[in-house]
């Protein structure tokens, strides 16, 4: 459960942020709000399932943080890094960078779902990934001030969704 509990509270942390960083406009503000608060309280019921199940976050002598991971993480901040340089040489819109974020961290759950032969964060790995892709996509339409939210808080929700499965499934 410690590891499983660990895992979930670093992904509904991302999620929260996610959700934080881009809940702006377009959007309505009052829902803004309303979507902030939501990942905010879920992020809070990560934390009270996770105790109530007995985790205790904790890295001390977990193989879910081994080479594979270590690995897996240099991966990604290298294509991160990458990613953010090339948008920049081709003067991509700021709202490019979410959707290579979230491009890079789905790929990024698809190697752990390999890594950790667990199908679970699989679906999540897999929806990032796309939603970060159409918003790649999205970048040079008129729906291009929709990005932060389809790529943004949309991985968050999702982020947030798989976190809340995984420690209900654990508990």
């Amino acid at each position: 459960m410690r590891q499983q509990f660990l895992g979930a509270l670093i992904g509904a942390a991302f999620g929260t942020v996610f959700v934080l960083v881009n809940s702006g406009d377009p959007l309505p503000a009052a829902v803004a709000w309303v979507l902030r608060a939501l990942a905010v309280v879920a992020l809070a019921a990560v934390v009270v399932l996770g105790v109530r199940a007995g985790g205790r976050p904790t890295l001390e002598g977990r193989p879910m943080f081994g080479p594979s991971y270590r690995v897996i993480v240099i991966g990604e901040v290298v294509l991160l890094v990458a990613g953010f340089f090339v948008l920049n040489l081709l003067d991509a819109p700021v709202q490019a960078n979410v959707a290579w974020i979230a491009t890079v961290v789905g790929l990024h759950f698809a190697a752990l779902a390999s890594a950790w032969k667990t199908r679970s964060i699989l679906v999540v790995g897999v929806v990032l990934t796309v939603l970060g892709v159409v918003g790649l996509a999205l970048l040079g339409s008129p729906a291009l001030p929709w990005v932060p939210f389809v790529s943004g808080v949309l991985s968050g929700v999702t982020l947030l969704g798989g976190s809340l499965y995984g420690v209900r499934r654990a508990g």
